[in-house]
């Protein structure tokens, strides 16, 4: 086909119209898209400053590339309380939706923020420039709560959480971020040089110094926005562990851990109530606390998958929630509320709770734990390092399962339920850890321990030493009288006396301190051979783990207990040992002790070193001290142990020797010995004591077939 000139004149002329209002078109497009973009911007300012108490600032906006949106500066500035500036960014680019643009509904993705600076700040009462984030906003349904009843942390973490993930976009590119904060009690220095998230993927580190702690860390993981669910793991750089300071500053205790993995996977809130579900996780995970423990506590690999509910004054883990430590499964259901304090205790002490303790007041706890059925090497495997040292390296075998049950209404402290068991299939102890818990049974080296934890003296328990008192050596008052003070049951336990355990931490928790001692004759023996003194919460946890073995593989007799336990114990000021205090105080040997002195002996075993303290300065016995022997004759009495009218002539009391100089009692005319009158006090007065259950059953009935028992004194 052949084109003229005339034609092909006429097409160009087309093509240039064509060109022209194409170009025409895509300069209209731009100045209109630019318009677009700021009449948007202006829209996004008056929508952020009508929802926020804020002032926001933002720089010059224009397109780098089809849709690609770049912001030259922005500002975030509270009105007020505070209105120091909460945010500067130097740089924001984001892609904007060309057609969302035209729409009149702007669609931002793929956030790219560079040079931030986040700065928090509260001052001494209590104003801030940022809690503005997490408050009611306006326009949100008024929600009728009864504060009456106490903060409904349910509410509160939803709205956290909600706040969070709504201010989390899709696509992210963060670099160069300072995040501080500065309170009174309270500094925070955070830099990140870059935080990515790519199709829901995070990566990340992040130096942050605070109170005086600083870590460096690293984070990945992923996150869905729209669905409240995350999955991200925090760890240490620099093989250098995490340490939490916020809790190193509010409780004293040192937490760490190499990596955390945190995951989210559930969100309902109903009815002002919040339920999450999820799990935790932790390699390397350390506790340091001197009342829990005087050195590290070691977790090497844990983890939780948990169902937790938080709602009014309450929180609460939930039938599903799953606790592993290596290859052992526990499975606790615990619930915490606050009940309101009755008005009639309000102000005062309530059950013996002194006014800086009624924070407590109100609270009701339950809790029960079961562990799955374990193999027994996987039990010993799963205990923390640096919580069971003598157990370290224990080999066995069968199974072991755990239960415990606990319920407590700080309203009513008496109310206080305890159950815990240690169940064993087909067990037994194939080689023991760092310490032969088969020593009992034989000669070994004992080293005493004063309170601060330093060596007092070391010597021989058995034969080899000339002062060791076998059993059959001992009277059998001092026998008598010290169980009847110390264990009533002891011949027949399993190393527990549960309802005194109850009993002596219903005091503790009305007096707030460690008011009365629980420890039966087994828990005391483990604690001067094979721990130290100091007084923990894991030494008590490993005690009553020994005790359980001692005890339930019947490792030693009952008589070979009381004998190893007569032979160390501390009788005063560097006196050990049964053979000892009698040649100190009476200058006897342990069989010839009376009645009278074996309850002295008895008396003095909790506090050895206020061995006078029953006494005044004259020698003469304290109420106190003849309504203690007094009753403990009784009691003996009752059980069959002595004679009615054994318990009725307790009287005098003589020392002799070195006991009678370190009495230091004033002199008495006329006389080289002292000597006390009879006691004659009557035994009128109630009866308290700790571990005195069931006394009224003969002893003959308590001590099963086959169990040896010493002979009833002639």
């Amino acid at each position: 086909m052949h084109i003229t000139p005339v034609i092909k004149k006429r097409i160009g002329i087309g093509l240039g119209i064509l060109a022209v209002l194409l170009l025409a078109g895509l300069g209209l497009f731009l100045v209109k898209r630019q318009q677009l973009l700021e009449a948007a911007l202006v829209r996004v300012k008056a929508k952020v400053e009508a929802k926020f108490p804020v002032t926001l600032t933002l720089g010059p906006a224009r397109f780098t590339d089809l849709n690609t949106v770049e912001l030259r500066g922005i500002s975030v500035v509270p009105t007020a309380p505070l209105t120091d500036t909460l945010l500067r960014a130097r740089t924001v680019r984001a892609s904007l939706s060309v057609r969302s643009l035209f729409a009149g509904r702007p669609v931002f993705s793929n956030l790219e923020i560079d040079t931030v600076r986040l700065t928090a700040r509260q001052t001494a009462n209590g104003t801030d420039n940022y809690s503005f984030l997490y408050k009611k906003k306006k326009g949100e349904p008024t929600v009728v709560r009864d504060t009456t009843k106490g903060t409904n942390y349910g509410l509160l973490a939803n709205q956290l959480l909600e706040a969070t993930f709504d201010n989390v976009p899709d696509e992210a590119d963060f670099r160069e971020f300072l995040i501080t904060y500065d309170a009174p009690r309270h500094r925070a220095r955070l830099v990140m040089p870059r935080l990515a998230i790519q199709s829901g993927e995070i990566s990340g580190e992040m130096t942050a110094l605070i109170d005086s702690v600083e870590n460096r860390v690293g984070i990945t993981g992923s996150i869905d926005a729209g669905s409240y669910e995350v999955d991200a793991q925090v760890f240490g750089l620099d093989k250098r562990p995490v340490v939490l300071p916020f809790v190193q500053r509010r409780y004293g205790a040192r937490v760490q851990f190499d990596t955390v993995r945190i995951s989210l996977s559930d969100k309902t809130f109903r009815r002002d109530e919040l339920l999450l579900t999820g799990t935790a996780s932790a390699v390397n995970f350390i506790v340091n606390h001197p009342k829990l423990s005087d050195q590290d506590v070691r977790f090497p690999r844990g983890g939780i998958d948990f169902v937790t509910r938080l709602g009014q004054a309450s929180f609460a883990l939930e039938k599903g929630t799953r606790v592993l430590l290596n290859r052992m499964e526990f499975f606790p259901e615990l619930s915490v509320r606050r009940r309101p304090v009755p008005e009639r205790v309000i102000g005062k002490s309530i059950n013996g709770l002194t006014s800086r303790s009624q924070a407590l007041a109100g609270m009701v706890v339950n809790l029960d734990v079961a562990s799955s059925e374990t193999k027994a090497n996987d039990f010993f495997e799963a205990l923390p390092e640096g919580m069971f040292e003598t157990l370290e390296g224990t080999r066995a075998e069968g199974t072991l399962q755990y239960k415990l049950h606990a319920a407590l209404d700080m309203n009513q402290v008496d109310s206080l339920e305890f159950d815990s068991s240690l169940r064993a299939t087909k067990f037994r102890i194939t080689r023991f850890g760092r310490e032969n818990l088969n020593k009992l049974n034989e000669s070994f080296r004992y080293t005493a321990y004063n309170d601060k934890g330093d060596s007092v003296k070391v010597f021989t328990v058995g034969p080899e030493n000339p002062e060791f008192t076998p059993y059959n050596q001992v009277s059998d008052y001092l026998k008598y009288a010290i169980m009847t003070a110390e264990d009533p049951r002891f011949m027949t336990h399993r190393g527990f006396m549960e309802k005194a355990f109850v009993k002596s931490a219903i005091q503790n928790l009305k007096e707030r301190r460690f008011a009365r001692g629980g420890s039966t004759l087994s828990m005391q023996l483990v604690k001067n051979v094979f721990l130290t003194r100091k007084k923990t919460i894991v030494r008590k946890v490993e005690e009553a783990l020994i005790v359980w073995i001692i005890e339930n593989t019947r490792l030693a007799s009952k008589q070979r207990m009381l004998e190893v336990y007569l032979n160390i114990i501390e009788w005063g000021p560097k006196i050990y040992g049964v053979h000892e205090a009698a040649e100190f105080y009476f200058d006897k040997s342990p069989a010839n002790l009376n009645l009278s002195e074996s309850l002295y002996l008895a008396s003095i075993i909790p506090s050895p070193k206020r061995f006078r303290a029953g006494f005044n300065q004259y020698g003469d016995l304290r109420s106190s001290s003849r309504y203690f022997r007094r009753l403990i004759a009784q009691l003996m009495a009752r059980r069959g142990y002595i004679s009615e009218s054994e318990a009725e002539s307790v009287g005098g009391l003589s020392f002799s020797g070195r006991g009678l100089q370190a009495m230091n009692f004033s002199a008495r005319p006329d006389t080289t010995r002292l000597s006390l009158a009879p006691d004659s006090t009557r035994f009128d007065e109630p009866i308290d004591l700790l571990d005195l259950l069931g006394t009224d059953v003969p002893v003959s009935q308590e001590v099963p077939a086959g169990t040896a028992v010493p002979p009833k004194p002639e």
